[in-house]
């Protein structure tokens, strides 16, 4: 196959673009880029593809594929890519940031509404109908990554016998040890590196791609605070979509640290459905239950870092990246224990309901976005109109 990824110099001399254009209309996504990575992809192409003609449709589907290939958000990391391939590391760092913060600043005054010590009580039934939904949304996200993965893995029957071992693997962490997932995830994706190129040694590809974000997040409980440890952790080895970040935070958040309850946590994930943008700022929500505005904005900027870090720095090398095998056996491997995870926060993130109310309309949800498959921020929405109306009824809300 012939890649077609440019060096920075050879981008900025093939299509320049100027940087008040990137930053108006990266801006614009950042805006109406509600419905998650499919609409941000969507707006992209059209904007990069069909409408200027900037990138050429096969770039762009290099790109979509490449960034699927890194840890952290993936339509973040494409932004950044299609920003970057325009204008260069500039142009990047500026498209990404102007994609970014407008839901950044939606999300931080939502949080400030939500999270408030004593929220009015239509706030209460709102946050908690919308809540009442969330375990369904990982479930119906987890579904709709299984296909592909599963593509991916091979038709052989022990590749299928493998790819179901590391799914039940990555659900059963997700749904007990959750602060450990990560280890899980990395696990599954070393042993198909082992079982599809191992011969003496471990690969030096993979060994940079996994071993040194390994070391650095070890390095990392020591030196970093524990909001940054959890913003690490979501920005640099979260692999399987953003949807991971839901057992990567939910034990620490509520039951090591006490940041928030359960309740509030999945207040935090229904706003990061609800709002624009990537849905790896439902981390800026934790950071602000755990240190007001600033742990919400810090919490932002190093989950969001990597993301800056892997395509500015990497973008010229994607091609490599792409063509090497242990990279993509390693996320053969972790991507099922990825999907398996998301699926397995469903059973905490149900048995975190404090109301029978709440379970009908988990059970609706379950209907809508598992069995028709429908659109997930407008049943988020309704929920929690619901959820308010409920409130002035009469409802028991809060805690």
């Amino acid at each position: 196959m012939r890649w077609v990824f440019l060096s920075e110099g050879a981008a900025r001399s093939r299509t320049e673009v100027g940087l008040a254009t990137i930053a108006r209309e990266w801006t614009r996504i950042g805006c109406i880029g509600f419905g998650g990575p499919p609409a941000h992809v969507s707006l992209l192409r059209e904007l990069c593809v069909t409408k200027r003609g900037w990138i050429s449709a096969t770039e762009f589907e290099d790109g979509i594929a490449a960034t699927n290939l890194l840890p952290g958000p993936a339509s973040t990391q494409l932004a950044i890519f299609c920003a970057w391939r325009l204008r260069g590391r500039l142009g990047g760092l500026l498209g990404g940031l102007c994609f970014i913060v407008p839901g950044l600043i939606v999300i931080l005054a939502l949080s400030s509404l939500f999270l408030s010590s004593r929220p009015p009580h239509w706030v209460e039934g709102a946050a908690e109908g919308a809540g009442a939904a969330v375990a369904a949304v990982a479930l119906n996200a987890a579904l709709g990554l299984v296909p592909a993965s599963w593509r991916r893995m091979g038709s052989k029957r022990s590749q299928r016998i493998r790819w179901i071992v590391y799914a039940i693997t990555g659900g059963g962490a997700a749904a007990t040890i959750g602060p450990y997932l990560v280890l899980v995830l990395m696990a599954c994706g070393l042993v198909e590196v082992g079982v599809r190129t191992f011969r003496t040694r471990l690969p030096t590809s993979i060994g940079s791609f996994v071993v040194v974000p390994m070391i650095a997040a070890i390095g990392s409980m020591g030196a970093l605070s524990a909001l940054a440890w959890e913003a690490f952790k979501v920005g640099a080895l979260s692999y399987g979509g953003g949807f991971v970040i839901i057992p990567l935070m939910q034990f620490d958040a509520v039951h090591i640290y006490h940041w928030m309850s359960n309740a509030q946590f999945l207040n935090a994930v229904a706003l990061g459905q609800v709002t624009p943008g990537p849905v790896v700022q439902t981390v800026a929500v934790v950071g602000y239950a755990a240190a007001g505005l600033g742990g919400g904005l810090l919490a932002a900027l190093i989950a969001f870092t990597p993301s800056f870090l892997f395509v500015l720095l990497g973008g010229p090398h994607f091609d490599r990246i792409r063509a090497s095998d242990a990279v993509q056996a390693f996320l053969t491997g972790a991507a099922p224990a990825a999907i398996g995870a998301i699926g397995g926060a469903a059973i905490p993130l149900g048995l975190a309901l404090s109301h029978p109310w709440q379970v009908g309309i988990l059970a609706v949800a379950l209907v809508w976005l598992v069995v028709f498959r429908r659109n997930v921020a407008l049943f988020l929405v309704a929920a929690g109109l619901l959820g308010a109306a409920g409130s002035f009824a009469g409802l028991a809300v809060g805690p």
